[in-house]
């Protein structure tokens, strides 16, 4: 898998690049809109530096909805993404957006509703039964609660965009089984309930987006091997002094979001 993730990765940039040129022609005379909705993940956090204009949602220029734009001809982007955002947030900031011209529309949401957060940063603290409790509950609902919740967010996407491919880009594994993780590196034992639960997310984003009948993204296995705390992370480590950034995608990261997208979009 490893390999296989090495040329992906490795090829991401080239594809969606011989994609603007190989695309250009057929959708030049017609723009389509790209509407871009979600949280940190999406806005690109993790990627610095931000657009001083968004403020506190710490939107990148090499987030996935901008280079994804900046590669792939034929598009026009509204990026509403913002860290930190909720699915309440993206239902009451984010889809006026939409609209029955949309053609395409990209999400990575869920995570903080999962309480991801706040649970990586008490596995990172505090004891490893602190850990194991914390993802057990957000686990529980990310592959109950949360799948009713985000298969409804996608059907009111679907609903106000009906002519849009709704494509969602879950979330990544954050730690490598071992290596050092920065200023902070959880056990062994806490690596595997974090994880686990990255894991509870993935599957109940997975299972909401089919419920929805849209496209599922798993970055999990893209990413696989590059995890934060391996050799090679795409995943930023523990920065005490950019702690914002801590197990967000890095540039490289962003890219093979990308790269799914562009995989994904038709």
């Amino acid at each position: 898998m490893r390999k296989f993730t090495s040329v992906v990765l490795a090829t991401a940039m080239a594809f969606v690049a011989m994609e603007a040129v190989v695309g250009a022609p057929a959708r030049a005379a017609a723009p389509q809109e790209y509407v871009a909705l979600g949280d940190s993940y999406a806005s690109g956090v993790g990627a610095y530096p931000y657009d001083s204009a968004s403020g506190a949602c710490l939107r990148s220029p090499k987030s996935y909805p901008k280079l994804f734009t900046s590669a792939v001809s034929g598009y026009t982007l509204k990026d509403v993404t913002c860290s930190g955002a909720t699915m309440a947030d993206v239902r009451g900031k984010q889809l006026s957006a939409l609209s029955g011209n949309t053609a395409l529309v990209s999400i990575t949401v869920g995570g903080n509703d999962a309480q991801f957060s706040s649970v990586a940063t008490g596995c990172l603290t505090q004891s490893e039964s602190y850990c194991e409790t914390a993802t057990m509950y957000s686990s529980y609902y990310a592959r109950n609660q949360m799948v009713g919740e985000l298969a409804g967010l996608y059907g009111e996407i679907k609903r106000r965009a009906p002519r849009a491919k709704v494509v969602v880009l879950g979330y990544p594994r954050l730690v490598a089984p071992t290596g050092s993780c920065g200023a902070i590196s959880p056990s062994a034992t806490k690596r595997a309930h974090m994880n686990g639960n990255a894991d509870a997310v993935a599957e109940g984003t997975r299972a909401a987006a089919s419920r929805a009948g849209v496209t599922f993204v798993d970055m999990r296995q893209v990413l696989a091997g590059y995890e934060a705390c391996s050799p090679k992370p795409f995943i930023h480590g523990v920065n005490l002094t950019r702690l914002t950034e801590t197990f967000h995608p890095t540039a490289e990261g962003h890219a093979a979001y990308t790269f799914l997208l562009a995989a994904n979009r038709l």
